[in-house]
């Protein structure tokens, strides 16, 4: 039995149909698709205390279900006390059927868990079909157990497209089921 994500399939047999009325593509390969999807934690307070930087690496390998690495900084910055190759944060890069589940457990499960929640913004496009999400809270993840943390951090998504522009980017997203707030 060969397995395939939920929204793999949705791809396939709604969001490309769909895609193609509403652009008039003349073939499925002129159709936007998510490359990758890259999840990064910026630990400033790691500077202090090295250990941040491994529980942060253990809640993003629990959050995405991939290995994260840590960032390190690229210059000095006396104001900050950072030195250059200080650990500063986590990142993962998705690829795959690993970032089909995790859209799927970002759309289904962790959004819906925002206090407050009323859509997440369409100002995170860059011109060139990426979208960025910022969250405020690692805690809306199911997988992190929130007894366990030490200190509350943010997460950023991005999601890199095929998409030529913000508006085929915003429209494959929107079809992938993100809950953009309405106008």
């Amino acid at each position: 039995m060969d397995y395939k994500p939920r929204l793999r399939e949705k791809y396939l047999n709604e969001v490309v149909p769909a895609l193609m009325e509403q652009f008039s593509y003349k073939s499925p390969m002129q159709v936007p698709r998510i490359n990758k999807i890259c999840v990064n934690q910026g630990l400033g307070i790691a500077i202090t205390d090295k250990k941040h930087i491994d529980t942060g690496i253990q809640e993003m390998t629990m959050i995405t279900g991939q290995k994260a690495v840590s960032t390190k900084s690229k210059k000095d910055i006396s104001n900050f006390k950072l030195r250059k190759g200080m650990p500063i944060g986590v990142r993962v890069t998705l690829r795959g059927d690993k970032m089909y589940e995790f859209l799927d457990r970002l759309i289904s499960v962790a959004i819906p868990r925002v206090r407050d929640f009323r859509g997440i913004g369409d100002k995170g496009f860059d011109g060139r079909g990426n979208y960025t999400l910022g969250i405020s809270e690692q805690i809306i993840f199911p997988e992190i157990d929130i007894d366990k943390i030490s200190k509350i951090n943010g997460v950023d998504i991005t999601f890199v497209t095929s998409a030529r522009s913000d508006r085929e980017a915003y429209a494959l997203l929107k079809e992938f089921g993100l809950p953009f707030k309405t106008k």
